[in-house]
């Protein structure tokens, strides 16, 4: 990530930039995470498998000033950047900072975060802000190094709150035009997302933190499917948190619940259900000394999988149980 700010009149203008190395480090269709869904792979749709990023996640511009009192307005636009729709995405949350697995709820939450096209206006005060986007509502295509730039036809808004310093509320709505690919010939989707989420951060002992997010999602959208349309609306619930009570020890843990459409995880011959799917994850990292301003570590987590009894041959039951290790790179922590 990158940034460079100066004032301007008044204001303040800024840009900013954000690159993902995932184009290189995860390879093919994505790396595996049970019961995960969405964006076009080899001409197919993507499950249990979690895309890469696309190297740009953000290459905008924001310019800010003063509007009336101690109320702003703002202008923030640029070929790759996030929308005014859903909570912070989960790589930038701080309750889903240690855990290295994506959300199953990700595409009825924050699958806009890396847009191609946006302009978003807003007004906002020490505790408050409201916001809109116009943008480019249709998902990254497969090829992860390039900008996948058209037409400004979706919209979305936001009202976020923060009734204290630790509490942070957010909803939002958005239409997003032609989001999804369709199949091999089929028409591309649109789609109807609502999203409402809280998050609370509660700082510990020295610089060590606690935070909490609990978010839900709607979707509405139309496919295409071989006997006609299908119009369906699923729901997700997130609930995640990370405890890093000092610089050794971290924590995490997630539990969701989502309506996953059949076609979504390839169960072609229920098209026309949803499921209703869960995932719990509970995981621990141990931090090793700094050295240059890096924090190196350790992990792993366990995780299992719920799913209904017509899903169970598939996942070899009906909670199918995992393990995962990792090591992590992150930059020492700061107070709060």
């Amino acid at each position: 990530m990158g940034m460079a700010a100066r004032p301007v009149g008044r204001g303040r203008l800024a840009v900013r930039t954000m690159l993902s190395l995932e184009p290189w480090t995860i390879r093919g269709c994505g790396y595996p995470n049970l019961l995960a869904t969405g964006e076009i792979c080899e001409r197919d749709s993507i499950h249990d498998r979690q895309h890469p990023h696309d190297l740009f996640m953000e290459v905008a511009a924001e310019y800010d000033r003063p509007l009336a009192g101690t109320v702003r307005w703002q202008i923030y636009g640029g070929p790759a950047g996030e929308p005014a729709l859903g909570p912070a995405a989960f790589p930038h949350r701080l309750s889903a900072f240690p855990n290295p697995i994506a959300p199953i709820a990700h595409h009825w939450l924050d699958s806009t975060h890396i847009t191609f096209g946006l302009v978003t206006a807003g007004v906002y005060d020490r505790r408050w802000k409201i916001e809109t986007s116009v943008f480019n509502g249709r998902e990254p295509d497969s090829t992860r190094t390039n900008f996948d730039l058209d037409r400004f036809d979706s919209i979305a808004g936001r009202v976020s709150l923060n009734p204290t310093d630790r509490l942070a509320l957010q909803v939002s709505a958005g239409h997003l035009h032609d989001a999804e690919a369709g199949i091999g010939s089929q028409p591309r989707n649109s789609a109807d997302r609502a999203t409402a989420s809280a998050s609370y951060h509660r700082p510990l002992r020295g610089s060590g933190v606690w935070a909490t997010t609990l978010a839900w999602g709607v979707n509405a959208k139309t496919s295409a499917i071989p006997a006609g349309l299908l119009s369906q609306t699923t729901h997700a619930v997130l609930l995640e948190t990370s405890a890093m009570p000092n610089t050794r020890h971290t924590w995490f843990g997630r539990i969701e619940i989502v309506g996953k459409p059949a076609h979504d995880l390839h169960a072609h011959e229920y098209i026309t259900r949803v499921f209703i799917v869960g995932k719990l994850q509970a995981g621990y990292i141990r931090h090793l000394r700094s050295w240059k301003g890096l924090v190196p570590g350790a992990g792993a987590s366990v995780q299992t999988i719920i799913v209904p009894s017509l899903l169970a041959q598939r996942y070899r039951g009906t909670f199918a149980p995992g393990v995962g290790v990792f090591l992590a790179v992150q930059p020492t922590r700061q107070g709060m």
